[in-house]
């Protein structure tokens, strides 16, 4: 048996152990006093915000993380949102069916302009919502990195999947952008993860991360091998988000994660899905090695510990579908 000792756990990829689930609840009472902006400067419960994530509700779900970052819930896809005196920042803008919904949620939690939108990826899940959020917010600079801009237009004479003013406006080639908006907001693209044109954004004196699909807890990741996806990546990009995270010596909390899809996080639930995701690909990656055919991995079970969790038969992204691009990326010589 080979033990591996990674930040925060030992995980023994031979038989695949974790640690349990740590799970985090919020206590509504936090939030029961007035709209007042608390002491320190943290984020508050706005009027009509719920305190329930992650639903299929057909209502903007709207969580104080901390500091001043909030997260929308969207249709089963989160947004974070940063509130300053200057202005709002968004990450990710949500489904296009969705836009007014979003800005409503926004406009309660201020009256301020909105002056940035970083989309984390080129999926209409995450931006589709582009083009309505920022023609009704006056312009604001839309930013991601190149590839996504790539993904989503076209050369000149061939028809773009999307519409220009869906576009982003300010894009970046470099590992990372840094912006300024009341706090220090760093923008870290990650290579070839769940696409080739991945970020995740750091709200640094809020201590929150948010992440895009690079982290999520509802399923396993979403790995879109035709749009250069790979499992190795998003390992890497976990691993990333891991060394900016800080825990609370011996406790939750410290720095807080909003995920591409599930609840608010803290840098342990972060450590377990690293765990599953790796262990799951070197699993597949010795059966390969052993040379099983994409069908006889699918048969033997080598996801079946999480399933119960990350797994699912039917929708949009299923257990043979993560199996199968993580199979793709590591037959690749």
């Amino acid at each position: 048996m080979k033990a591996g000792v990674i930040k925060g756990f030992v995980t023994f990829v031979a038989i695949g152990l974790v640690a349990p689930t740590l799970s985090r609840t919020f206590d509504t009472r936090m939030f029961a006093q007035d709209n007042q902006a608390p002491a320190g400067g943290g984020a508050q419960m706005p009027p009509g915000g719920t305190q329930k994530a992650g639903s299929s509700s057909t209502e903007v779900e709207v969580l104080p993380v901390q500091g001043n970052v909030y997260m929308l819930g969207v249709g089963g896809m989160n947004i974070a949102v940063q509130v300053e005196d200057a202005g709002v920042v968004l990450v990710d803008t949500g489904p296009a069916a969705w836009s007014d919904r979003v800005l409503a949620a926004v406009h309660r939690l201020t009256n301020k302009p909105i002056r940035y939108i970083v989309n984390t990826q080129f999926h209409e899940d995450h931006n589709g919502a582009n083009e309505a959020i920022t023609t009704a917010s006056k312009n604001p600079a839309v930013i991601a990195h190149e590839n996504v801009l790539k993904r989503m237009s076209a050369p000149v004479g061939s028809t773009s999947p999307r519409r220009t003013s869906e576009w982003p406006t300010d894009t970046f080639f470099t590992a990372f952008k840094d912006l300024y908006n009341g706090e220090s907001i760093q923008i870290f693209y990650q290579e070839d993860a769940i696409t080739d044109g991945d970020s995740f954004v750091v709200f640094r004196k809020s201590d929150v991360i948010a992440t895009g699909d690079l982290f999520m807890t509802t399923t396993y990741p979403p790995v879109d091998v035709k749009a250069g996806g790979h499992i190795n990546g998003v390992i890497e990009g976990l691993n990333r988000i891991l060394d900016i995270a800080v825990p609370v010596d011996k406790q939750e909390n410290g720095t807080l994660i909003i995920p591409g899809h599930g609840r608010i996080c803290d840098e342990a639930d972060v450590v377990e899905y690293r765990d599953m995701v790796t262990i799951v690909r070197d699993r597949i990656q010795d059966a390969v090695k052993r040379g099983l055919t994409l069908a006889q991995v699918k048969a033997a079970g080598l996801t079946l510990d999480f399933d119960g969790r990350y797994g699912a038969t039917a929708g949009p992204w299923t257990t043979e579908m993560f199996i199968d691009a993580v199979y793709k990326g590591v037959s690749k010589k």
